[in-house]
């Protein structure tokens, strides 16, 4: 890519990220960006159909970049280290994750993760003879789905405040023991 567009999209998406820290997705204009970011408006769309087309190239980066985190630890990798590379990914992006976080849709983007952690666990389970029906895979992949996001909403919305292993063993030993673990310290 050449240097001036990559300068001209860094400089659009740091706006824009700029505004999202203030204002809803809904309220941000491309007017508004241009005029914050120093471009015109042809320039804008030249690289983005509309704000919302912009969003969604950034989510589709970050996405990206969470896959990537954890494309070469294999189906039989620990959960810590799956979890731990996740959250990684989401302290090198903590504006716009903080900004994905706090909006409404935020779990919206991470569908393909979900997609890919349910594939991934199915396989685990499967090639442990757990003999879950197909029903009970979907329930407990969906159950630590929503947990760990939870977990991760909680830790990003309160700025990243915990250290992220102990984020990451939380996570992991939930998802290993459920709440028993952590009610009745076994």
């Amino acid at each position: 890519m050449d240097r001036r567009v990559k300068y001209t999209k860094s400089i659009i998406k740091d706006t824009f990220l700029e505004l999202l820290n203030d204002k809803d997705i809904n309220d941000v204009t491309v007017v508004e960006l241009c005029n914050k970011a120093d471009i015109n408006r042809a320039t804008f769309y030249r690289y983005y159909l509309d704000i919302f087309d912009l969003l969604e190239k950034l989510e589709d980066e970050f996405v990206s970049e969470l896959k990537e985190a954890y494309k070469d630890f294999s189906m039989d990798s620990d959960l810590y280290d799956y979890v731990l590379a996740l959250l990684k990914t989401c302290c090198n992006n903590k504006r716009f994750t903080k900004i994905l976080f706090k909006s409404k849709n935020s779990i919206m983007f991470l569908n393909e993760i979900l997609e890919d952690a349910y594939l991934r666990c199915k396989d685990k389970w499967e090639r442990n003879n757990y003999n879950l029906s197909e029903d009970d895979e979907e329930l407990a992949t969906i159950y630590l789905f929503n947990g760990t996001v939870g977990i991760v909403n909680y830790w990003v919305l309160s700025d990243f405040n915990k250290d992220i292993e102990e984020v990451a063993h939380s996570i992991s030993s939930l998802g290993y023991s459920g709440i028993n673990k952590f009610i009745y310290k076994k």
